[in-house]
């Protein structure tokens, strides 16, 4: 296994578990404990966790996963993910996206595209897309998240002047049960209101948020008509959410 494909996993594991074991990681990678040290110094260098005796600890409180260490986790299902969204936005489309690394690889997807419109609550998505000729673009207000997502009232009411052929949505969790939740109530207040103001409505998530529960629902299950994932997740969980009547894409 290649260096990055290791940090990768090594992050996987403190944005999934909060902690991370030397001896484990290496019997599991299949390395020795001192290659896994030098992995561990790597990350501590980028300030993506925090190094431990035996081990390593994830650099921030709470649950949710920040997103400096989001955008290192599954980058080759994330493209896939984002190019396969980005096939179902037509020309003339006005196309809303919430915050996320997915929705960032969706940005760059779309970004050599003409004749559409970008709706986004994301400053690094806007960042991502401001300049290219072929897109008009919107960035909605609000107050910022370290997710660089703008949520809130105000970003509500803008919306709320909005129509919208088709909105992309990022997810921390997504069951059929439980539909879509987040970690944070007021995003997903804000991920709500680019739901209703779109025709079809598309959550892009990769596997590991398949199967999820998280703190705050954004919407049921049945305000969402299609999710866009990888192979990672299981059959029968998309089995499930096909059933529940939603279209699903596995790439």
């Amino acid at each position: 296994m290649r260096k990055t494909e290791r940090l990768s996993v090594i992050l996987d594991q403190v944005g999934l578990q909060g902690t991370v074991d030397v001896a484990a990681l290496a019997v599991a990678l299949g390395v020795s404990g001192a290659t896994i040290r030098r992995d561990l110094q790597t990350l501590s260098r980028n300030q993506l966790l925090v190094r431990t005796h035996g081990g390593a600890i994830s650099n921030e409180a709470g649950d949710e996963v920040p997103t400096r260490v989001k955008a290192a986790l599954r980058q080759a299902e994330k493209r896939a993910i984002g190019r396969a969204a980005a096939a179902f936005v037509e020309e003339g489309s006005v196309v809303g996206m919430t915050g996320g690394t997915t929705s960032l690889e969706l940005s760059r997807a779309l970004a050599q595209r003409r004749g559409i419109t970008v709706v986004t609550n994301a400053i690094n998505i806007a960042s991502e897309l401001v300049g290219h000729a072929g897109i008009r673009l919107v960035l909605v207000g609000g107050i910022a998240r370290s997710s660089y997502e703008l949520v809130g009232p105000a970003a509500e009411a803008m919306l709320a002047n909005y129509h919208l052929d088709i909105a992309f949505i990022g997810v921390d969790g997504l069951t059929p049960e439980e539909g879509c939740t987040t970690y944070d109530e007021m995003e997903a207040q804000t991920d709500l209101a680019f739901l209703r103001r779109a025709r079809r409505s598309v959550v892009i998530a990769d596997s590991s948020k398949i199967g999820r529960v998280t703190f705050a629902r954004i919407s049921l299950i049945s305000g969402v008509t299609d999710v866009v994932t990888d192979r990672g997740a299981r059959p029968e969980q998309l089995e499930a959410l096909e059933r529940a009547g939603v279209r699903v894409t596995a790439v």
